[in-house]
């Protein structure tokens, strides 16, 4: 067993059921601004405050397969992980700075699942970053990190790069918007 990915399975066994909730929202444009951004993304099981949820890596994987002519930036992430963290404004401001061209950036939170409701919906709201964040809740790394890349060894951060069939895989944070950038530039040619 890769020692990343076993360090992740410990952590990420503690957890229990999380609570489902639906936000509802009195901001129209706030709404339809994140139903554009999630559209793409394939049906969740639930929502939390707005943020899609699956519980089995068969339910996101289509987000991996998107054959079209935007490249995808899939970085996996928690809150209780220092690295994901820090680096974590530099896809926010990759956002920004790529909002008009075909570039998406999606979030997918591993976060313990008792924790969902305490920890990441405050921390997703309070940066704003909800429209890019999905949860994933499969305990079961060793079914899936490879079917992300079979660089992966299991451990947090790791960012997926693709547009079609072209993949790059960067298992480690990133230190700066320029670095992501180059990483980015490995698949996107505008």
């Amino acid at each position: 067993m890769k020692t990343g990915l076993m360090l992740a399975i410990l952590l990420l066994t503690g957890g229990c059921g999380a609570s489902e909730q639906q936000e509802t929202s009195s901001n129209t444009s706030d709404q339809q601004e994140e139903a554009a951004v999630y559209e793409d993304y394939p049906e969740a099981d639930s929502l939390l405050s707005g943020i899609p949820v699956y519980p089995k890596f068969d339910d996101m994987a289509p987000l991996l397969a998107l054959n079209n002519d935007t490249t995808y930036v899939v970085n996996f992430w928690a809150t209780w992980c220092k690295p994901c963290v820090k680096e974590l404004p530099y896809f926010i401001e990759l956002s920004k700075k790529y909002a008009d061209q075909p570039v998406r950036i999606w979030l997918i939170s591993l976060d313990f699942p008792a924790q969902l409701q305490s920890r990441l919906v405050p921390f997703v709201e309070e940066r704003e970053i909800k429209p890019m964040v999905a949860v994933l809740l499969d305990g079961k790394y060793n079914d899936w990190i490879d079917r992300v890349s079979p660089e992966w060894s299991g451990a947090i951060p790791a960012t997926l790069f693709y547009r079609g069939k072209d993949r790059h895989f960067v298992g480690e944070a990133v230190h700066s918007l320029e670095e992501l950038e180059q990483e980015l530039n490995t698949i996107y040619q505008p």
